[in-house]
């Protein structure tokens, strides 16, 4: 099944012991591809701020989809370790 979704753009936040956050996502992106280098907790809104209670997101190769409101960010904190969030926009 293919998915109905166009790549934009991608972002990459470095997970570290504070929470970093995305630019806002662009007016177009009704969902996200996320995936991490390490395990790391994210969180979604206008100015999230990711805690180590929010969802976490463990490190694979082919990533997760999320739908996602126009305009909002993502927050990522460590899980354990520093690493990589890579956030790529899609569009329909």
């Amino acid at each position: 099944m293919s998915i109905p979704f166009k790549h934009v753009t991608t972002q990459v936040i470095t997970t570290g012991s504070a929470s970093a956050a995305s630019a806002a996502f662009g007016a177009q992106t009704y969902a996200v591809r996320v995936v991490c280098t390490v395990a790391c907790h994210i969180a979604f809104g206008p100015a999230p701020v990711a805690t180590a209670n929010d969802a976490l997101l463990a490190p694979n190769t082919f990533g997760e989809i999320i739908g996602v409101v126009p305009g909002s960010k993502i927050a990522a904190i460590q899980d354990t370790a520093s690493g990589k969030l890579y956030v790529t926009e899609l569009s329909r």
